[in-house]
């Protein structure tokens, strides 16, 4: 069988393998191994499906995938036909889509933050209670953080500080904290920006809103850290019950009023079940092999 074909297959497969995915409950026991399937999942798609289209437009040169390019720029080019061209055009088109609307998709979200810090720098102020926290006058339940490359700044409203005893919200600016720490906002990006490449399909919003919840858990994971887990819990809960609004563009929020995550989240919380340890091992050596595998079909020879 050839790459081409072999890239094909796999770029089918990981179609089959988000719908798995996106509706597996034990990457809830390992969020941060879920979001590195994820995100080796993507990867292994878009290289498989552009790797398989450049082996179709590549066929004529019997070099392999990328062995076939430098024969582009040389007279054998015009051997390619209609179909060749058509597919060398689509890998094309697909990869250079695929990038812009990731390139979009950053600058959209750095300028929403930059509003959003402006705004902030207006409409916030420090309180003893809460030091290294910016805080809102605003009766709702908000708690989010606005990422940056330099600093990031967490935020909560009075109505927060209201809500939630002492050791709760210890516990949410801990989640917070945790999501600018990782960096889960560049996690979300390359989702994000697939979703508007794709907006007709459904399953691009699943992987999405599974991606954004493993986020969350993790995030949930860091924050309990040395603190009893019932802590976060139970801010989730008060939070829920309070119907917060959705966390400004280009943030990440604690909680929102989606009862079927919240409730997802306060159950692993409360009764957490380890993966088993082979299951672990299976899970963490499928992702370098996602990752790798489309890539070294790409510089095989025919």
């Amino acid at each position: 069988m050839t790459g081409t074909a072999l890239l094909a297959l796999i770029s089918l497969g990981t179609v089959g393998g988000a719908h798995l995915l996106s509706r597996a409950r034990w990457t809830w026991r390992t969020p941060r191994l879920g979001i590195a399937l994820w995100q080796s999942l993507g990867l292994c798609w878009g290289v498989a499906t552009i790797g398989a289209l450049l082996g179709v437009a590549m066929a004529p040169y019997r070099k392999g995938v990328l062995g076939g390019i430098p024969g582009l720029y040389a007279d054998q080019a015009a051997r390619l036909d209609a179909v060749h061209m058509a597919a060398l055009l689509s890998a094309v088109s697909l990869a250079a889509v695929l990038l812009v609307m990731l390139m979009y998709a950053v600058v959209r979200v750095v300028r929403a933050r930059h509003r959003h810090r402006v705004l902030l720098a207006l409409v916030s102020r420090r309180d003893s209670a809460v030091p290294g926290t910016l805080v809102l006058d605003h009766p709702g339940a908000a708690a989010y953080c606005v990422p940056g490359v330099r600093s990031s700044k967490v935020v909560v409203s009075a109505g927060t500080l209201e809500l939630l005893d002492r050791a709760e919200l210890a516990a949410v600016l801990a989640h917070e904290r945790a999501h600018a720490r990782e960096r889960h906002d560049l996690v979300l990006l390359p989702f994000a920006s697939l979703r508007q490449v794709f907006p007709q399909f459904r399953l691009v919003g699943r992987c999405l809103d599974a991606v954004e919840l493993l986020i969350e858990m993790a995030a949930d994971d860091r924050a309990r850290s040395g603190r009893p887990a019932r802590e976060l819990a139970t801010a989730l809960l008060r939070f829920a019950a309070a119907r917060p609004a959705a966390a400004p563009s280009g943030t990440l929020g604690v909680a929102s009023s989606d009862d079927i995550p919240v409730m997802a989240r306060v159950n692993r919380l409360l009764e957490p079940k380890p993966l088993p340890r082979r299951a672990r091992l299976a899970a963490t050596a499928a992702v370098p092999l996602l990752a790798g595998l489309p890539l070294i079909l790409l510089v095989l020879p025919s």
